[in-house]
């Protein structure tokens, strides 16, 4: 048996690193569950887990999309102002048969990307930190938001859009296959394309990325409209669900969002991380939530879970840079 004071092979502990950083939270996620099960018996009735998927979708949406941002050095604060406004958006049609859903969704999607390719053009163009840039467009966004609205609740939605938010397809959350079938396009894009190569050598090293042909400024800003992008389908899922369009619909998101793909090893340096990673991410923020309003707890008490959960997703993120 080696002593106890013998240096571990580099090679070995690596390997445990290496495993533990890939599977970790996935450990974690289950150690969760399970608790969450012995914690609250309800927590593992099918309607209580079709509810927390039904729930996870919209933000998973949101992840998707952030996460290509964080992998170019960036995060988007506007995500959750972006999904308010494409609700309200919605609602501009005043439609009440189905045949307007395509339209709201092509309309929602065009301003998303128009919102995107300014947030993009800002960061990569006017080297404008990402932080202010995006920060400033949550309070455009909220402020033509409240012009439009008078700050009144709206509700005049097609009763489709409850539909594609909350019904189920051979009892699967529709919005959780639609998360699927987008996490899967943006995952070839970003594994097993050629732009997907080009966002990790420009969230490595631009300079680099540079000298090899890649256009840093082009990639950034094609990031932050998938991002966009990504935010406005994922408001418009949240809406159907919630069913009533207030201005602060996805309030929260922007926080959330950026705390689900570091959690899912996205590294904020850039450069590194995956989508299917930083869902896991998603599903360890909804567990959490969904524990604590099944043990009763007020609202503050969630609060300060996430708190600490930022707080060891950040620890955790700089261990393993250390």
């Amino acid at each position: 048996m080696a002593p106890l004071d013998t240096p571990m092979p580099r090679s070995q502990s690596m390997s445990m690193a290496s495993v533990f950083e890939r599977y970790g939270l996935l450990v974690f996620l289950v150690a969760l569950m399970t608790v969450a099960a012995l914690a609250s018996p309800t927590f593992l009735r099918p309607a209580n887990l079709v509810n927390v998927l039904t729930i996870a979708a919209p933000l998973g949406m949101v992840v998707v999309g952030q996460t290509f941002v964080i992998l170019v050095r960036g995060l988007d604060l506007s995500v959750a102002s972006l999904m308010a406004t494409v609700a309200v958006l919605a609602t501009a049609f005043k439609a009440t048969t189905n045949e307007a859903i395509p339209m709201i969704f092509i309309a929602a999607i065009a301003l998303s990307a128009v919102v995107g390719l300014v947030n993009g053009w800002l960061v990569a163009k006017r080297n404008v930190s990402p932080f202010l840039a995006t920060l400033a467009m949550m309070i455009i966004l909220q402020g033509i938001r409240f012009a439009y609205t008078g700050g009144a609740p709206i509700s005049t939605l097609p009763p489709g859009m409850g539909f594609l938010a909350s019904g189920r397809i051979f009892g699967v959350p529709v919005n959780l296959i639609t998360l699927a079938f987008l996490a899967i396009a943006f995952g070839i894009v970003l594994h097993r394309s050629r732009f997907g190569r080009e966002i990790f050598m420009v969230g490595s090293n631009p300079k680099a990325a540079f000298l090899n042909g890649v256009a840093p400024d082009r990639v950034v800003i094609l990031c932050y409209v998938i991002c966009s992008v990504c935010a406005g389908i994922g408001g418009l899922f949240l809406l159907g669900y919630v069913g009533t369009v207030s201005n602060w619909v996805g309030q929260g998101y922007e926080l959330d969002s950026i705390v689900a793909a570091v959690m899912g090893g996205v590294a904020l340096t850039g450069g590194r991380g995956n989508i299917f990673a930083a869902l896991l991410g998603v599903a360890v923020l909804v567990v959490i939530n969904n524990l604590v309003l099944l043990l009763g707890f007020p609202i503050e008490m969630q609060l300060i879970i996430k708190g600490v959960i930022i707080i060891g997703a950040a620890a955790f993120y700089r261990t393993r840079l250390a």
